[in-house]
């Protein structure tokens, strides 16, 4: 068996920075064997920087994700400097800096493919996952038959869809984008785990991890109003443990996590 950790989408460096307080007791008491981690909103809400980048090497996450903030102009280099860590979504049409798949090969000699898509409904009109995916699988499945990919979308919908789509094909499909934790997680009849989304590692006191007050005026006012960082101080941990058969790529098991610092290093809430 393989155990592979994914967590959801990082804002803010402070996310950044529970993840490295958290993550080495969360790999002794889960005993896991790979973590990655989508962070296209490490650099205050907006795409990521080279030292975040750094930093997450630095403190063990084996692979970075993204989506559709990764594009921000003033920080998408990063794309190149570290392709194969950090990906994009894979179905930005060609031309686009960056890769949006690769395979992980871990110290016990386990190969682990990640693949990184977008949706389209209600966001940019790109290459269909759907199609972009198969064909994404299909090498890497020559490689490995354990595959993770993280879905980038807007629609419950359009998310279940493309699980069911390659439910037996991948080992799991992790939703993420919305920063909300949903409680749907579960192994589809051919063997993937599934949840519509994996939610967000940030500040708690926020909207999806910006300050209440501007999200609020954005809404209210419908005209050009910027985004801020929420300015909290409590942050809280999202993602998911996902266990794969490592003969034949099928999840066994998949279990949501959402915990604060404090409650994570409270022993009564260890289980």
């Amino acid at each position: 068996m393989v155990r592979i950790l994914f967590i959801a989408d990082l804002v803010g460096d402070d996310a950044i920075h529970l993840v490295g307080d958290v993550l080495p007791r969360l790999k002794q008491q889960y005993q896991i064997d790979c973590t990655i981690a989508n962070g296209e909103n490490a650099d205050k809400g907006k795409g990521i920087i080279d030292r975040q980048v750094q930093k997450l090497k630095t403190i063990g996450v084996d692979c970075v994700t993204s989506g559709n903030h990764i594009w921000d102009p003033r920080k998408k280099e990063v794309l190149v400097k570290h392709a194969g860590y950090l990906l994009r979504p894979l179905n930005y049409p060609e031309g686009n800096l960056g890769i949006g798949s690769q395979i992980l090969k871990l110290k016990n000699g386990i190969k682990i493919g990640v693949l990184n898509l977008q949706g389209r409904s209600f966001m940019f009109p790109i290459d269909c996952p759907f199609r972009s995916g198969e064909k994404a699988i299909r090498q890497l499945r020559s490689e490995t038959p354990i595959i993770i990919v993280d879905f980038h979308a807007e629609a419950t919908a359009e998310k279940q869809a493309l699980a069911w789509y390659f439910d037996g094909k991948v080992s799991a499909v992790v939703g993420t984008h919305t920063h909300v934790q949903t409680a749907d997680e579960r192994i589809l009849p051919n063997g993937s785990a599934y949840i519509t989304d994996a939610g967000m590692t940030g500040p708690i006191d926020s909207i999806i991890g910006m300050d209440p007050q501007k999200a609020i005026q954005r809404f209210i006012l419908q005209s050009q109003v910027y985004y801020a960082m929420s300015k909290s101080k409590e942050y809280r941990f999202n993602g998911v443990l996902i266990d794969v058969d490592e003969t034949n790529g099928k999840a066994i098991a998949i279990k949501r996590l959402n915990f604060s610092k404090k409650e994570f290093f409270d022993e009564s809430n260890l289980d």
